[in-house]
């Protein structure tokens, strides 16, 4: 091959150096400025802000109420907690019930039998059939004392008797009334062994604290029963907290479980007492009671506090980023600057913002604001790459 001529390297080497010379240094500054110019400016093309729909307003005043979140628990009052014993204890012979179980007002919920029942009908009997005979004696020794045909002494003694069973009578019917037996209809014809436990209430089982076969002293408590139609709610509220509760003010509570299920409640009462904690017990009443509520169960409540005039924005126009708060603010008609705020109480899809003060009237991005977050955290990732 033939060696090339030197003239030619000297011809391109000339080419490449007028090349160089010819390309524009201010584009690589106009890119590089754009970036580090401010951060928190974003320009948009006449295509972006078509295609995004950038809407504007300005600050307003609203009315808006703060929310106190409290917790509490369901609670029944002690009249309507029922424990049922049986006074004069016995043997659990029958019994259906079943913790949550509804009960009816009257209905048989268990059947006791033990030996003594027996007993308490035979003295009853016995004391009913000796009280008619010294009723007829006290009369006759009446008829005879007028006549004088028998002392006043034998007149007393026979009234003695006739009251001291009058009495006897009256404590053994007592104690039959007491075990659920009607004295009125006893008769040596219908004496039994067992004896029938009924329900006090409408209401359901809270506690089955017995089995079937076992003994029950009187002080045993064989079930507890709840009346559910004075169920209550009750808070806990601390003392930093009373001065924005108030009877007769409206809440509404709700449940771990189910927090989007609203239960419209009111305060019936307030506590005097504040606890070790700085707390005190609110007392609620359901609007109306909702059987899946159970005495004990963990409650959440909201409480619309005293409201105030605050300036507000829609939730579209805030922005977080990096655990801060944002606006845009047109400063022109394809460039929005970024602000931060601080933001106070939100409600009803506004929220306050309470620094800086001097945004008030000040036009805003009402819709869009996402989307011009994203460009401005684009053109900085960009920056920084460069």
């Amino acid at each position: 091959m033939k060696s090339l001529n030197p003239s030619i390297f000297l011809f391109l080497g000339f080419v490449f150096i007028l090349i160089s010379c010819n390309e524009n240094p201010q584009e690589h500054h106009d890119h590089d400025s754009h970036i580090i110019k401010n951060e928190n400016v974003v320009t948009l093309s006449e295509a972006q802000l078509k295609n995004i729909n950038i809407k504007t307003g300005v600050f307003s005043q609203k009315n808006i109420f703060s929310k106190l979140k409290v917790h509490g628990r369901i609670d029944v009052p002690p009249q309507n907690m029922i424990s049922v014993s049986v006074p004069l204890g016995g043997f659990l012979k029958y019994t259906k019930l079943l913790p949550g179980m509804h009960i009816d007002k009257g209905e048989v919920i268990a059947t006791m039998e033990d030996q003594q029942y027996i007993q308490f009908q035979q003295e009853y009997l016995n004391a009913v059939s000796n009280l008619k005979f010294a009723e007829i004696e006290y009369q006759r020794q009446k008829d005879l004392n007028q006549s004088k045909a028998s002392s006043n002494k034998a007149l007393e003694l026979a009234e003695a008797s006739y009251k001291s069973l009058q009495i006897n009578v009256r404590a053994l019917s007592e104690k039959l009334k007491l075990i659920g037996i009607n004295p009125e209809t006893l008769s040596e014809k219908n004496i039994s062994r067992t004896i029938e436990i009924h329900s006090p209430i409408d209401g359901y089982v809270s506690t089955v604290n017995v089995n079937v076969g076992k003994y029950v002293n009187p002080t045993e408590v064989l079930f507890e029963l709840v009346n559910p139609e004075d169920i209550h709610l009750e808070l806990t509220v601390y003392e930093k907290d009373l001065d924005h509760i108030y009877i007769d003010q409206k809440l509404v509570a709700y449940t771990n479980a189910n927090p989007d299920i609203k239960y419209p409640c009111e305060i019936i009462l307030i506590g005097k007492d504040i606890s070790h904690d700085r707390s005190v017990e609110v007392h609620c009443h359901f609007e109306k009671y909702d059987k899946k509520l159970i005495p004990g169960m963990f409650m959440n409540a909201e409480l619309e506090v005293t409201g105030k005039n605050a300036m507000v924005v829609p939730d579209d126009a805030l922005v977080r980023f990096e655990n801060q708060y944002y606006l845009f603010v047109p400063k022109s008609k394809n460039s929005f600057e970024m602000i931060e705020v601080k933001t106070g109480i939100s409600e009803a899809g506004h929220t306050e913002i309470i620094s800086p003060e001097n945004l008030s009237g000040k036009t805003i991005v009402t819709q869009g604001a996402y989307y011009l977050l994203m460009q401005i955290k684009n053109d900085v990732n960009q920056g920084h790459q460069h």
